[in-house]
């Protein structure tokens, strides 16, 4: 009796021996089988490195015409300038306490005009101007010098025979006004007051140009 329960255990003993190999080789297979299934998922989920490179070089094969200017880097607009109405810096010049003749220099210097007013008192400075000295002005504007004394003696320049611009010119260096007689333009024929003669500051001379005057038109001597 004992000995039949002894064969049937040792029977037993190898089935459940091989029974238990497959079940582990079964495990290990289906592991592997996880393993290599889960690396395939995961590696799909991975973007490829390729299309990456080739999106970030897609912006220099563009056309040069065609690419977007940088945002903050624009080329900045030339500012709007307005014509000033006068110069700069042109103004009538300080010269106050100056002789009359030197600020009279000085206004012809910055091409402007002047003109003279004598006064009843001594001397020959500059007390004052209109416009006030530092006025901003335009080229050309007169700009009156008041003269503390009276008109100072002056001897009239003989300008027959002178162009007419030239003769005016002339005149008005040495402190007269031309009166123009017969126009503008041509040779002086004849003067009034004459040539040499004596006068003062800011007297006139009549000046004939161009063609002689008849005898009918004689200048009336001058007072």
């Amino acid at each position: 009796m004992t000995d039949g329960d002894t064969g049937a255990r040792d029977d037993a003993g190898p089935d459940r021996s091989a029974l238990l190999l497959r079940g582990g080789l079964a495990v290990v297979l289906l592991a592997a089988v996880g393993a290599t299934g889960g690396w395939l998922l995961a590696g799909e989920d991975d973007p490829p490195a390729p299309p990456t490179a080739a999106a970030e070089s897609l912006p220099s094969t563009g056309t040069p015409g065609t690419a977007r200017p940088t945002p903050g880097r624009s080329a900045p607009q030339a500012p709007r300038t307005t014509a000033p109405s006068r110069p700069a810096g042109l103004t009538v010049p300080p010269v106050v306490g100056e002789e009359f003749t030197d600020a009279r220099d000085e206004l012809r210097e910055k091409r402007l005009g002047w003109r003279l007013v004598f006064g009843r008192g001594t001397g020959t400075t500059v007390e004052r101007t209109s416009p006030e000295v530092g006025s901003e002005v335009q080229p050309g504007r007169t700009v009156t010098l008041y003269v503390s004394g009276p008109a100072p003696a002056a001897t009239v320049p003989d300008v027959v025979g002178d162009d007419c611009d030239d003769a005016a010119d002339e005149l008005v260096d040495e402190g007269f006004y031309p009166h123009y007689r017969t126009g503008k333009t041509g040779k002086v024929s004849r003067q009034d007051p004459a040539g040499d003669g004596a006068g003062r500051w800011n007297d006139q001379v009549s000046i004939w140009c161009g063609d002689a005057p008849e005898d009918g038109d004689s200048p009336s001597p001058t007072p």
